[in-house]
């Protein structure tokens, strides 16, 4: 009676699959959806990274090998990496606030928010919190990656070297005012960057999400989200330093991996800064709030109806004249 009286139970939920004695039944593997909302953005993910770790592989390990026959392939595992996690998390950051500037176009250019997105825009919308935890993920490798720097081994022999070359040259103070002054920079704007990241991260679970009320929401999610992103722009800049108009990290004439990193982030910013002036602004907020502008949107509405209403008149008419 118990069993027929649990199975009873599990037929009328079918979302939630029977576990008796933490055994699962084979028969709903085809009726649920395995990661649906993380597929594109684990895609997207992927495909950066490789792409990434490709353009840096061709600038930092082969170009050496090819034109000074210098053998760097230690650097793989821990240099190459943490360049193409850093790309890859402020362009994944980046591209969840670009479809909020394009959906912002899109409402001024029609003046209306009743005129449905493109298929591909509402999609890319739906998978924001997931792209957003995919640039968290890569940026907390970053940092643990960046911290173990002086663990290597590699690292120690360079050390020594540069202790041993400083001796040579006779040189009582090391100190370059510049290096000091950018390390302190981008380090200290990096950490509070990922900071932000993780309050956006925590408040992306349920049972934290569901504890605030819209405009709590809001303000972290846009206004500490844009913060972030400037904060990792900004780390990135600081990062660069001078090396922007030096040309040897232009390899093979291809620019560094820092100034496509900032590429999209600075494109997003700036588009979000125009948005913030009065004009934009006071327009598209009434545009939110359901007010319709007079617009293509409007005018496509209205010509549909007269048509319609044209197409209608005429069938009286025919049926009028048949009488």
């Amino acid at each position: 009676m118990e069993n027929s009286r649990r199975s009873t139970r599990n037929s009328t939920w079918p979302k939630h699959p029977p576990f008796d004695d933490f055994e699962y039944s084979s028969q709903f593997d085809s009726q649920l959806e395995f990661f649906p909302l993380w597929r594109f953005p684990a895609k997207l993910a992927g495909g950066l990274s490789i792409v990434v770790f490709i353009y840096t592989l061709l600038r930092d390990i082969i170009h050496p090998y090819l034109t000074e026959s210098k053998n760097v392939s230690y650097k793989i595992p821990i240099l190459v990496m943490n360049k193409v996690l850093p790309v890859v998390a402020i362009i994944l950051l980046a591209s969840v606030y670009l479809p909020g500037i394009l959906a912002a176009i899109f409402q001024l250019y029609f003046g209306t928010k009743y005129r449905r997105f493109p298929q591909w825009l509402a999609c890319w919308m739906l998978v924001r919190k997931q792209l957003g935890l995919l640039s968290f993920f890569y940026a907390v490798l970053h940092a643990f990656f960046s911290l173990c720097y002086p663990m290597r081994r590699s690292y120690r022999y360079k050390l020594l070297n540069w202790a041993y070359q400083q001796v040579k040259q006779n040189k009582e103070d090391a100190w370059i005012e510049d290096d000091v002054w950018r390390m302190e920079i981008y380090v200290s704007l990096g950490i509070l960057g990922l900071a932000i990241l993780a309050i956006l991260a925590v408040t992306s679970v349920p049972s934290i999400s569901n504890s605030l009320n819209w405009r709590e929401f809001q303000c972290i999610q846009s206004k500490m989200g844009y913060g972030a992103l400037f904060l990792c722009t900004l780390h990135a800049l600081v990062y660069a330093w001078r090396k922007w108009v030096e040309l040897k990290y232009f390899v093979w004439y291809t620019p560094p991996t820092f100034i496509i990193a900032v590429f999209l982030p600075i494109i997003v910013l700036l588009c979000k800064t125009v948005f913030l002036f009065p004009c934009l602004a006071r327009r598209l907020g009434r545009i939110r709030q359901g007010w319709e502008w007079k617009s293509r949107y409007n005018m496509e509405s209205n010509l549909k109806d007269a048509m319609d209403d044209q197409a209608t008149a005429e069938r009286l008419t025919s049926m009028a004249e048949d009488h």
